[in-house]
């Protein structure tokens, strides 16, 4: 396959993929042409691998976590709260969208390395060995990252939204 046909079939996925890891559509866009600018340089070893979208997604989330690490030192941090009058407000008034709305604003909450799990494990469906494997850490590093992920994220729902697994 060679990179345009890549670029042509999977370019859509990779911008969706970057959106939900940065959760920034336009940083999004961002990271994704930086990233395809350096694997078209090397294209001609990642095509050859088994799973170049993997490869390629991989580069996405380093250079997210690369990314914030650059501008740490540069930008004043924006609480979503400050943020609130700017963001668009959501179309629809099915409580169910407000819920999906309150989970997404959530996850945008956690630090950099949590919210990658996240997507990686529900939004790519991997396996925690992948996810490990992907960030270059250990599996008990992912847990760790996952388990507190969840713990923030159950901690701040609504108790009408938190499923304790009982029966009625």
């Amino acid at each position: 396959m060679t990179f345009e046909e890549f670029v042509s079939a999977r370019l859509g996925t990779l911008v969706r993929y970057a959106t939900v890891v940065t959760w920034d559509p336009h940083l999004a866009e961002d990271i994704t042409q930086n990233v395809l600018v350096r694997a078209q340089a090397r294209w001609s070893r990642i095509g050859r691998m088994d799973a170049p979208e993997l490869y390629v997604k991989r580069m996405v989330v380093n250079e997210f976590l690369s990314w914030r690490r650059r501008r740490a030192a540069q930008s004043i941090p924006v609480s979503v709260e400050t943020l609130d009058g700017y963001l668009p407000a959501a179309p629809d008034q099915l409580a169910q969208r407000d819920d999906r709305d309150a989970m997404l604003r959530l996850i945008a909450r956690l630090p950099p390395r949590q919210r990658a799990v996240i997507a990686l494990r529900f939004y790519e469906d991997l396996a925690v060995e992948q996810i490990a494997e992907m960030l270059g850490c250990r599996t008990v590093t992912v847990r760790t990252h996952l388990m507190r992920a969840l713990a923030t994220l159950q901690g701040a729902l609504p108790a009408s939204l938190v499923t304790t697994g009982e029966q009625p």
